[in-house]
């Protein structure tokens, strides 16, 4: 017959005692666990707000906070598991389920002005209503336009670039048939044109280094200058249709067909380029600034004496761009866009004394001459960079 163990003994005593103590004690670890859970919810920046789900009652059941970021503490003192939600009609803006009787869930939404419905526990319950009061940071918001209201800009800018890229085609090919043709006058007479409508594309143009490198490249970047074997485009021909000492137009033949066949490699990239809606701003600002960098330093047209006129086609080919943001920078940040319009003012007022009739004069400028058109192109440039932040674009 099995012995029965001796339950009175001192140490099974001990044993069993220190068992109890250890289930106390992990009682109340937990009870400690989950009064922190209640009582001490994690803390996040922003506004804050708790509310307290007492049977199908939330307290408070009407709720108004500042638009941006909150917190919400969701306190469950009923004795069911509940869920706490969020809705902008019957979409659900953001949610906290399976709230455990006597627990609490936190949650932290940013959330635009506006007046949304609030579910209290049960599904069941009367909802609540939750109002987003506006501030200056969420109008500022509002004022900036979507990735969608970039469509119809982008979209007009791409047929001003085809149309552009087109027109520097057909310039560059009479360019270059009178070149090849011998004819010095008429070679001299199409190349300002024809460079002009370089310049009108030029904000987009220039992403391409190699391009622009080929034909737009000014003597001062090539080792031997105008003797280097590298140094072709624009400002070759340039050279050789104005400079002391040259115009023999047909010696330019090569260059001019080099010219036309950068300039169709250039027109496929401009058709096919994927353009960011940053990119109008950026690359108008960018252009400006380094045209406002070389006239002090001695401008791009140093034999043919159109520096007037390249910089109106670049006021051309900018103002393309600010003129497809200005109804959305308008809404955005009216003053910006008025300071703009000022300064494009501005510049063109600048080329006033040089023009002639529709054209300019073919006149080089002087050291200070470069020195009063370089003040407002900078000025607008300044201006042009800071549209990007303004629309929230960056």
């Amino acid at each position: 017959m099995s012995e029965t163990p001796n339950t009175s003994s001192p140490a099974m005593r001990a044993a069993v005692a220190g068992s109890a103590l250890l289930v106390l004690a992990g009682l109340a670890a937990f009870w400690w666990a989950a009064g922190v859970a209640r009582k001490a919810p994690p803390k996040a920046a922003g506004h804050a707000v708790t509310v307290t789900i007492q049977g199908n009652v939330c307290e408070p059941n009407d709720i108004t906070v500042p638009a941006g970021r909150t917190t919400f503490t969701i306190v469950n003192h009923s004795q069911r598991a509940l869920e706490w939600e969020i809705l902008d009609g019957v979409r659900v803006v953001e949610e906290r389920e399976n709230i455990a009787p006597g627990f609490s869930q936190t949650m932290t939404v940013k959330l635009p002005p506006g007046d949304y419905a609030i579910t209290c526990g049960l599904l069941s319950n009367p909802r609540g209503r939750l109002h987003v009061t506006p501030t200056a940071e969420s109008d500022a918001e509002a004022a900036r336009p979507s990735q969608v209201a970039y469509v119809g800009a982008l979209a007009e800018y791409r047929v001003y670039l085809a149309l552009g890229a087109g027109d520097l085609q057909d310039a560059a090919q009479a360019l270059a048939d009178a070149v090849k043709a011998g004819d010095l006058a008429q070679a001299r007479a199409l190349y300002v044109p024809a460079h002009q409508a370089y310049k009108r594309v030029e904000p987009m143009a220039e992403l391409f280094a190699d391009l622009d490198q080929r034909l737009n490249a000014r003597a001062d970047y090539f080792e031997q200058r105008e003797a280097d074997p590298a140094f072709t485009g624009f400002h070759r021909i340039e050279h050789g249709l104005f400079a002391p000492g040259q115009g023999d137009a047909k010696a330019l033949a090569p260059v001019a067909d080099r010219l036309v066949a950068d300039v169709g490699a250039l027109k496929e990239r401009l058709r096919a380029l994927d353009i960011p809606p940053e990119r109008l701003a950026s690359a108008a600002s960018k252009l400006l600034r380094r045209t406002a960098d070389n006239l002090p330093a001695g401008g791009e047209d140093r034999w043919g004496h159109a520096e007037a006129a390249n910089l109106q086609a670049t006021l051309d080919g900018t103002k393309k761009l600010a003129d497809l943001l200005a109804p959305l920078l308008a809404k955005a940040a009216p003053a910006l866009n008025q300071t703009i319009e000022a300064r494009f003012a501005a510049f063109a007022a600048a080329l006033d004394p040089y023009r002639d009739g529709e054209g300019f004069k073919p006149a080089p400028l002087d050291q200070a001459q470069r020195q009063t058109l370089a003040a407002p192109a900078r000025a607008l440039a300044d201006a042009l960079g800071q549209v990007n932040a303004a629309l929230g674009l960056e």
